[in-house]
């Protein structure tokens, strides 16, 4: 396997100035994970969301919060810590602090698949 340098990768821009980096996987799903860096600027909150399968985020940079279905808590989110949410499992997180949030997401998938849920 190649080595990534992270700051070669392309960000992809979504919506309200969020920003996704695919480090491993592709369109064609020749990986069996993908893993991508996420970018939030302060403010940024995600649509309530989950996945058809597991998905670990490792905060990078900046401080945030993360709602989880299991607890139905808010858990504040930081540099150093992961949060392991198995498949299905509604969830958010929001950018809190006065510096983006940069969250490195692995998707237990070939394919990174966002389901939608109304707030």
């Amino acid at each position: 396997m190649p080595a990534i340098v992270h700051a070669d990768l392309p960000a992809e821009p979504m919506r309200n100035g969020f920003t996704y980096q695919t480090v491993v996987g592709d369109k064609a799903g020749t990986t069996p994970v993908f893993i991508g860096i996420q970018t939030a600027p302060p403010g940024y909150k995600t649509q309530l969301h989950s996945h058809p399968y597991m998905e670990i985020i490792t905060v990078l940079e900046g401080e945030g919060e993360a709602w989880l279905e299991d607890t139905g808590a808010v858990v504040a989110l930081r540099p150093g810590m992961s949060l392991v949410m198995p498949a299905g499992m509604k969830h958010w997180f929001s950018s809190t602090g006065d510096k983006p949030l940069r969250i490195m997401g692995v998707h237990a998938s070939p394919f990174r698949t966002v389901e939608v849920h109304g707030e």
